[in-house]
């Protein structure tokens, strides 16, 4: 290796690694880390340290630590590229990505698309190995091409169950297993063989939709927001206007990832929105009315998207769910606002609409920020021109606002 302080990391397909610099980097270490299958397979040195991940990461980061600090040339041995849903993410947040000299092998999933002959510049890529496995399934139910690495604590066929439990679309399955060994294997079905399946945990499982034809991004509308109230099913004009929509949505800020609740979600317009534009976020819906309940699950199959729905009043349904990174609160007046308060983690956002002025400004004093929305679309008059129709005036307050 060029720089000895320098943590070498390599990627293998097999026992394979790939180019000159990173067979240098193995032969360069006097500390080798790896799985104990690829600690077998590399012809090492007697005198380089071995240590194999077994157990706890923590310890092993802090027996890499140990390494460091004695000055000794380290290297760490991964399967594909480290840099993708691997272990770089780790070391780097442990010793600094300046410290890190990253020798990367071409990805299990590259080579899942290549064995089925696809390119996957297009596709929705998530792991459920060493993570959970709901946001992998939220990332991927509605994508028309996606994969998933899977893993002993999420098999192929758990992932299968869950999609299927999600009304995930009909796909063309296929489970490519222990790539780049002796025995990969590659088996081709459908959800319900991969959910009633079983097959090897260390797997990528590539899910294409049935369609050939079909849009990548749930509900084939891209990134689009505020989506026209013709798009969900509700009743008597009962849900959050488009216009409305667009602006809670962008005081929502979503993140990538989190929990979100939208408290009092009527026909689940937000809720569903939420999802559509951030598949990784867990979204759940408080809805006291069964029947609009009912709405939302409908309109979230509609749009392609998972949102769990709780049936209840809050702020006592609020109990007993995972706490929100994000609020959006569509009904139940200031003591919802204020128990949503309560269970809000560091650093959330919450966001109330309003019709009354009188309840807004309380709702300001308690968020810090409020903005009037008064809509008016237009309507075409007969043949001689266009008149707009006010919609009611709405009351939007938000905060913390960090940005």
């Amino acid at each position: 290796m060029n720089d000895p302080r320098r943590i070498a990391v390599v990627g293998l397909v097999g026992a394979t690694p790939y180019g000159a610099a990173a067979l240098e980097a193995i032969g360069s270490a006097r500390v080798v880390v790896g799985s104990p299958r690829h600690l077998d397979r590399l012809a090492l040195d007697a005198a380089v340290t071995v240590v194999p991940i077994e157990g706890s990461l923590d310890a092993i980061l802090d027996c890499i630590t140990a390494h460091d600090d004695a000055g000794e040339a380290i290297c760490v041995l991964a399967s594909g590229d480290p840099g993708f849903f691997g272990i770089v993410r780790m070391l780097g947040e442990r010793f600094g990505p300046d410290r890190l000299a990253v020798y990367p092998a071409p990805s299990s999933v590259a080579f899942a698309f290549a064995a089925v002959g696809h390119s996957w510049d297009d596709a929705v890529i998530a792991s459920a190995h060493g993570r959970p496995l709901m946001p992998a399934v939220r990332a991927v139910a509605h994508a028309p091409k996606a994969a998933v690495l899977t893993s002993p604590d999420n098999p192929p066929e758990a992932v299968g169950r869950a999609l299927r439990a999600a009304g995930a679309m009909a796909r063309d399955v296929t489970v490519i297993s222990r790539i780049g060994e002796a025995d990969e294997s590659l088996t081709r079905t459908d959800l319900d063989g991969l959910a009633d399946g079983t097959f090897n945990a260390m797997s990528v499982v590539v899910l294409l939709a049935v369609d050939a034809g079909a849009e990548v991004g749930p509900s084939g509308l891209g990134s689009r927001f505020g989506l026209p109230e013709s798009r969900f099913v509700h009743r008597d004009g009962m849900i959050t206007k488009a216009e409305v929509r667009a602006v809670i949505l962008s005081k929502l800020a979503l993140p990538r990832t989190g929990v979100l609740w939208d408290i009092g979600a009527g026909s689940g317009s937000v809720a569903v929105e939420c999802a559509r534009l951030s598949p990784g976020l867990e979204v759940i819906a408080i809805e006291r009315d069964p029947d609009q309940a009912a709405r939302v699950q409908a309109n979230a199959a509609a749009l392609g998207v998972i949102v769990e729905v709780v049936v209840g009043s809050a702020p006592d349904a609020l109990a007993g769910l995972a706490a929100p990174d994000r609020v959006f609160v569509g009904g139940g007046g200031l003591t919802v606002l204020d128990a949503a308060r309560h269970w809000l983690r560091p650093g959330g956002v919450i966001v109330a609409s309003y019709a009354l002025m009188n309840r807004a400004a309380d709702a300001q004093k308690r968020l810090g920020h409020l903005v009037q929305l008064q809509v008016a679309r237009g309507v075409p008059i007969g043949g001689h021109g266009v008149r707009l129709e006010s919609e009611n005036p709405v009351f939007i307050c938000w905060g913390p606002d960090d940005g």
